[in-house]
């Protein structure tokens, strides 16, 4: 009877067989919930099927420079790991001598004086130091301001750290501006911070050094902090310099700036990147790393040196390189009918897709069809947010053959799919 109930109740009729276990289950936080599917994934997935298959892909995705760094640099890397006192732990803000390179760069360059020991700081990239700023700074209630369309990193840095985001065209500067002012009247509580991006990624827009005194005084009156990712600072064309906001009176007492050395050195693998600006946002990015990192590799410190000591010319050729790049890619888009306009700074341009394509197609499914038909990758503009769509993001990593051969298999590939999207024409009987 018992055994009978047992049976009848699903359990096992062996005692001594153990129950069965659930699968385990891996929850992640509520962090990692609020993260979006990362559309970029379909075209790095696909691009590497394709590679894997003996396609030669012409890859303008992602801004990866794929020319050399000096070679004074890679020399000076191998004399420093060839010295053992430099395989310890550093210190996670960086060598002085490292910052002081720093602060003689913003003097040189933009007339800002920049204390080395209190308002600079060494990051893994500035991707990682964005990220820990964030966390700094931000926490859950508080909102970010942010450009649209947005580099992923402004967007899911601030919500990693729990904080909400507002983005805002930047298209144009001064309704930008207008735009800051209206979401501080009308947020409460305030947005506490905003993130800047000029040269701006993807769209290219630069601004003039007269922009930046009125973010500052926005910044004062209504109490925000301020962070510029300057990541393209080094390269810029036609005698346009890109202006520091540093260089803004009274930026210093409201925000912070972050700059790499990944662009116009080529040294993107290497990881260096700098904060420089306001010393108690800086203090607070250092408490953050202090507690995740043990610094950068020495030897990469030491060349660093090297490189900004030494090698301004070779960054100001590489700027030349890019110029003729954009030019070869704009002339050729221009001529199979597409809207760019040439940037005056940055590793990219901002393709507009033809109207036909917009009407038939998602910005994505035409950088697929891009791919998989015309074996070019691109980056669609909706991967930067809904202010993208309807654009293609073209890095200036390829050589000039290279991105005259690109314009070709485009204009191949939208000539072979427009009979199979193009309405056919109905039977005579």
């Amino acid at each position: 009877m018992t055994a009978n109930n047992h049976q009848n109740n699903g359990a096992s009729s062996n005692p001594s067989s153990e129950p069965v276990e659930a699968p385990f289950r891996v929850e992640y936080a509520d962090r990692v919930q609020r993260l979006p599917p990362y559309l970029f994934g379909r075209i790095n997935n696909t691009l590497y099927q394709k590679r894997r298959a003996g396609h030669d892909v012409i890859d303008l995705g992602m801004g990866n420079p794929s020319d050399p760094p000096e070679k004074m640099i890679i020399e000076k890397l191998c004399e420093a790991a060839d010295d053992v006192r430099n395989h310890g732990y550093s210190k996670s803000n960086g060598l002085l001598n490292l910052r002081r390179e720093l602060a003689h760069k913003y003097f040189r360059k933009y007339g800002v004086r920049i204390d080395p020991e209190s308002q600079a700081i060494v990051c893994l990239g500035s991707k990682e130091g964005f990220s820990h700023m964030c966390l700094a700074l931000m926490g859950p209630g508080d909102t970010a301001m942010i450009p649209a369309p947005f580099f992923p990193v402004h967007m899911y840095g601030v919500v990693l750290a729990a904080g909400n985001v507002v983005a805002l065209e930047v298209a144009d500067s001064e309704k930008f501006l207008s735009n800051i002012a209206y979401t501080c009247q009308h947020f409460y509580p305030r947005p506490k911070l905003l993130i800047i991006n000029y040269p701006h990624n993807p769209s290219t827009i630069t601004v003039e050094p007269d922009f930046f005194p009125e973010v500052v005084k926005l910044a004062k009156r209504y109490g925000f902090m301020v962070i510029s990712d300057f990541a393209y600072s080094d390269v810029a064309f036609d005698g346009y310099q890109p202006p520091s906001f540093l260089a803004a009176e009274g930026a210093m007492d409201v925000g912070v700036e972050f700059t790499t050395m990944s662009k116009g050195y080529n040294m993107a693998g290497w990881r260096i990147g700098f904060c420089a600006g306001n010393a108690d946002m800086i203090r607070g990015l250092a408490t953050i790393k202090g507690y995740y990192d043990y610094g950068m590799f020495q030897a990469i410190q030491i060349a660093a040196i090297v490189a900004l000591r030494d090698t301004e010319a070779a960054v100001e050729r590489q700027s030349m390189i890019y110029q003729g790049r954009r030019d070869v890619l704009v002339e050729g888009l221009h001529r199979i009918g597409w809207e760019a306009t040439p940037p005056r700074a940055g590793m990219f341009v901002w393709g507009r897709v033809p109207e036909k394509w917009r009407q038939r197609m998602s910005t994505l499914d035409f950088a697929m069809m891009l791919l998989e038909e015309g074996d070019v990758a691109v980056s669609p503009g909706s991967g930067f947010g809904p202010a993208g769509e309807g654009y293609l993001r073209m890095a200036l990593v390829e050589n000039e053959n290279r991105l005259r051969q690109a314009v070709r298999q485009i204009a191949k590939c939208l000539e072979r799919m427009e009979s199979k999207y193009s309405p056919k024409a109905p039977s005579v009987v």
